[in-house]
């Protein structure tokens, strides 16, 4: 009796199925299964430059715009109050005069190498201050003057501080502008030309110069104070000879009064 040989029933294996030139079974298909409380990828969003820098031109634009027009309106504003003072106090600038000046000294003298100059010079004279006002008083610090000849610096002094009422006036006589200098090469050969003549009386050119600070009142209301500049010049006068004292030519002085402002190192 012969016996039967059954195939198995397991599957063959891979080897086999290549062997025999089948081909393999796919592999099984994956589930894809929603997960709810799976985090999301991250996904960065551009960033719009361009509107941050449009936006940030428009303030730009508008903080300019408001600080011009808050400039205009304070400009517009001060123009309207000055020309409401001008209307009401019409004010004028302070006067001053110089009607008389003696030269008392003034002496160049040279070593005998030349290497050195020495001026002394010492000038007196009377200053008138004048306030033309109708509405205004004027309150001056004390003053400091210097004199100068072609530019050359002579000597200095001072001149008390006082107060000007409306339509008033005040003179100070007897003021006297000294110096004892060394002057430089240039500073001499710019005297020399007139002080060579001296035996023949020569005419010499002097300029006083006056600087204060002054504040006005008008009413009830006081400004602060400013600086102020008063320039005599046009005075002509002659060296002395000897121990008299020469009288010094003023009636075609002027006296100009400019104010000096000063902002931070630079005076105008």
């Amino acid at each position: 009796m012969s016996d039967r040989v059954f195939p198995s029933s397991k599957p063959a294996a891979n080897g086999a199925a290549v062997a025999n030139g089948a081909n393999p079974p796919p592999p099984p298909a994956k589930s894809h299964l929603y997960n709810p409380t799976a985090r999301a990828p991250y996904r960065p969003q551009p960033h719009n430059r361009r509107r941050h820098s449009r936006s940030g031109r428009s303030i730009c634009c508008c903080c300019c715009f408001w600080s011009v027009l808050i400039l205009l309106l304070l400009l517009l504003v001060a123009a309207i109050a000055g020309t409401a003072v001008y209307i009401l106090y019409r004010p004028h600038r302070p006067q001053f005069s110089i009607p008389s000046l003696r030269i008392h000294r003034l002496n160049l003298t040279t070593s005998a190498d030349s290497s050195s100059s020495h001026l002394s010079t010492l000038v007196n004279f009377t200053v008138i201050s004048k306030n033309p006002n109708s509405h205004l008083t004027f309150f001056y610090d004390s003053f400091t003057m210097s004199s100068y000849s072609n530019g050359v610096f002579l000597g200095n002094g001072t001149l008390p501080a006082h107060s000007l009422r409306k339509k008033n006036q005040t003179s100070f006589r007897n003021v006297v502008v000294s110096g004892s200098n060394d002057l430089d090469a240039e500073s001499v050969n710019s005297l020399r030309s007139d002080l060579k003549k001296k035996k023949s009386g020569a005419a010499v050119t002097l300029k006083i110069q006056l600087d204060t600070k002054v504040k006005a009142k008008m009413g009830g209301l006081k400004t602060k104070k400013v600086g102020i500049r008063v320039t005599c010049d046009q005075i002509k006068g002659s060296v002395p000879k000897g121990k008299s004292p020469t009288v010094a030519v003023t009636s075609g002085s002027k006296c100009k009064v400019d104010l000096r402002i000063k902002i931070w190192k630079w005076t105008f």
